[in-house]
């Protein structure tokens, strides 16, 4: 009787034991599937052709870029279908954690310097945890400078006219694993225009995407549209650029036909004034190159693991 007793009381211990079990992986199961997921490489680089993407680079990288834009290809065999001319554009983009990043660069169109600060609002999450953004949102804000002498030096001339600013929202969504898509509202701020006809603020609307043909290639796209009535005293066409995306570990090639040989937004945007039309097409590509420059900020990336909100 004793040993039955005892049998009975060890056979409830061990039940008891079973069920809290249960009970706690359930709550592990439970806590595991409410975690946000987000959705990951929306786009491959930070920049899609000219313009920029959502994406933001890891904490601690650094990206140093080369994007260069041959001339156009209705110059004729003399000029060897534009491959004997040339503008090129350097940058350096660093980022100090998972949301903001800088950057600085140097253009040959007008000699132009120019700086960035990008920062990731929110991010596109997986449907199923507690937090769920249909789509991702990065701010990005430019300026640039014109290094070239005044044209006009029997004016008064002053350092604030050499100077543009661009601001941007980035929406973006990754559709599928292949389709990614993203929509930029854009305002362009020259800070002197040549006539009082002209306006300052230039608001346009960026398209672009990408579709990713293998896990190495994608096909990309992007078109600027600026609205009518805005620019008056020098001839402007829309950006429209087409591109191959190729990717090889540290490195991403982009090569690409556009209409532009800007690579920075006050150039791509406002001053493109050639067509596909009229034959007025230039061959480009750009070829990022990444660095982990602090080993720290990127172990605490890793070890964090998630993008708080």
């Amino acid at each position: 009787m004793i040993k039955l007793k005892s049998l009975i009381i060890l056979f409830a211990l061990f039940s008891i034991k079973l069920f809290a079990q249960d009970d706690l992986l359930s709550e592990l199961e439970a806590e595991e599937s409410s975690r946000t997921s987000y959705t990951q490489a929306t786009f491959k680089s930070t920049r899609l052709i000219n313009g920029h993407t959502n994406e933001i680079l890891g904490p601690g990288v650094l990206d140093f870029r080369i994007s260069h834009r041959f001339g156009p290809v209705n110059s004729g065999l003399g000029n060897f279908f534009g491959l004997d001319q040339g503008w090129i554009h350097i940058g350096f983009d660093y980022s100090l954690n998972h949301r903001l990043m800088i950057g600085v660069g140097r253009s040959s169109n007008q000699k132009t310097v120019d700086g960035l600060i990008k920062y990731r609002l929110y991010k596109q999450t997986e449907e199923g945890g507690k937090k769920h953004h249909w789509f991702s949102l990065t701010l990005l804000a430019t300026a640039d400078i014109i290094t070239t002498p005044w044209q006009d030096t029997s004016r008064t001339n002053y350092f604030t006219s050499r100077l543009a600013y661009n601001y941007q929202a980035i929406f973006a969504r990754k559709f599928n694993k292949n389709l990614s898509m993203q929509l930029v509202p854009t305002i362009t701020h020259y800070n002197l225009v040549p006539l009082a006809s002209d306006k300052n603020d230039i608001f346009s609307m960026g398209f672009g995407g990408r579709y990713k043909i293998t896990t190495r290639l994608a096909l990309t796209w992007e078109y600027y549209f600026v609205f009518p009535e805005q620019i008056v005293s020098w001839q402007h066409t829309n950006n429209l650029s087409v591109g191959l995306d190729i990717e090889t570990g540290g490195h991403v090639f982009q090569l690409f036909f556009t209409n532009s040989i800007g690579m920075i937004e006050r150039h791509f945007i406002t001053q493109t004034n050639e067509t596909w039309q009229g034959g007025g097409i230039h061959f480009g590509f750009n070829v990022s190159r990444v660095f982990t420059v602090s080993e720290k900020a990127k172990k605490r990336f890793d070890e964090k693991c998630t993008f708080a909100d």
